[in-house]
């Protein structure tokens, strides 16, 4: 495969779908190279055409591209997902066919934290109760279930990034914060590690989930777990929708066991940005429901665009695979006055020294390397002191392991 970075940046192809920000765009065009925009997710022949006809294309959440459309990858060097998650790309199959996926795991950290705590203040409060009260012109001003937050104890499942800004955020309001993880994890302020789930959920006045979704997340909060919650409390879940068991939460809200709970993630979501979609808790008083909107602000977005575009002129001018969600990760400094070789390759025995032999064949010197494998592909930057030419190129590409091959000038 010939290297895309041997002829004028103009000239790689770069598709960006559905709306991502406009700062991945600008970021890119201020790298030199040229962007297509299309405002909408794609799919059946439309998506293949692209797919095969890009470098790089980059999603949101709407646009699917598995195995089929990964067969039609003969120029597409990697792929961004403009989000969180990477949920919408076969991760496995694109890193068998050499291409890494990158996406932005932290950037909208602060956005869904902040959502988060307005969630709390809100079910303490009602206010979703007086919202929909005085829309439909009913004052009540009762102060029946209303709470400061100050002084209660709040559960946190998953002490990542955003667990840990939650925590923070809470302390400001005075609250307790408690939190559940299975790694081990540095406590942040004067949050305290619990041992056991069933043990914070038994000393949690709010329960907020923050895992992702994994066979040993789904449906890990249903009826045995709920019950253990403090009367009175309330659940809040902007992670993923499997996490909770619905039928169960319906059943504790119904009773009164839980005093609210707010959700932002749904089991199965519409994919249209706006539809029909019926949650099913129609009528439960102090349920707040939003529709997958944690990532959703200006700020979270912008730093996603960026985040993923500085992530794809990483990899197009260097090779780094820093942040690639199914790549080995490489990240070589550049040195002046060399060559670089990029081999992508099935993780097999002897791939390094087939490529270090055609190397010395040409009189090259190796002025740096550094080969990192996964279970599946083996992934291989070098320095080399001397111009490689595109027989070079060619001879490493038809090395019967090789995936991909690129060499930058």
């Amino acid at each position: 495969m010939l290297s895309p970075t041997s002829f004028p940046r103009h000239r790689i192809r770069i598709t960006l779908l559905e709306n991502i920000h406009p700062a991945a765009r600008e970021t890119l065009e201020e790298a030199g190279f040229s962007v297509e925009v299309i405002p909408r997710a794609l799919d059946d022949e439309e998506l293949n055409r692209v797919v095969a006809e890009s470098h790089l294309v980059g999603v949101r959440s709407r646009t699917k591209i598995l195995a089929p459309q990964l067969a039609h990858a003969r120029t597409l060097l990697a792929i961004g997902c403009f989000s969180v998650g990477t949920d919408q790309v076969a991760i496995s199959d694109a890193a068998v066919a050499g291409v890494p996926v990158f996406n932005a795991p932290h950037a909208s950290t602060r956005s869904v934290a902040e959502l988060t705590i307005g969630n709390i203040v809100a079910l303490a409060r009602r206010l979703g109760d007086k919202n929909l009260k005085l829309h439909g012109g009913e004052w009540d001003k009762r102060l029946a279930g209303a709470h400061e937050v100050r002084g209660r104890s709040l559960g946190i499942v998953g002490y990542g990034h955003i667990g840990q800004q939650v925590g923070i955020l809470a302390e400001a309001f005075g609250m307790r914060v408690l939190f559940f993880d299975i790694q081990k994890k540095l406590s942040l302020g004067s949050a305290r590690a619990v041992t056991s789930l069933e043990g914070l959920l038994e000393d949690s006045d709010f329960l907020s989930l923050h895992v992702p979704d994994t066979p040993r997340t789904r449906q890990m909060i249903g009826a045995e777990q709920l019950a253990l919650l403090k009367p009175g409390s309330y659940l809040i879940n902007l992670s993923r929708g499997s996490v909770v068991q619905i039928d169960a939460l319906k059943a504790v809200l119904a009773s009164g066991h839980l005093a609210g709970a707010a959700l932002d993630v749904f089991p199965s979501e519409p994919a249209p940005t706006t539809a029909e979609f019926d949650v099913g808790f129609a009528g439960m008083s102090n349920v707040i429901l939003t529709p997958h909107v944690g990532g959703n602000t200006e700020e979270a977005q912008r730093n996603i665009g960026i985040e993923v575009a500085h992530s794809f002129v990483g990899y197009i001018d260097r090779g780094s695979t820093e942040g690639a969600v199914n790549f080995p990760q490489v990240n070589m400094p550049s040195i002046p006055d060399t060559h670089r070789i990029l081999n992508i390759h099935r993780n097999v025995p002897g791939a390094l020294a087939e490529v270090n032999r055609i190397v010395s064949e040409v009189g090259a010197n190796i002025e740096a390397q550094q080969l990192a494998t996964s279970r599946d592909i083996g992934y291989l930057v070098m320095d080399v002191n001397k111009e490689l030419s595109d027989e070079v190129n060619s001879r490493i590409a038809a090395l019967p392991m090789s995936v991909r091959t690129r060499i930058l000038y």
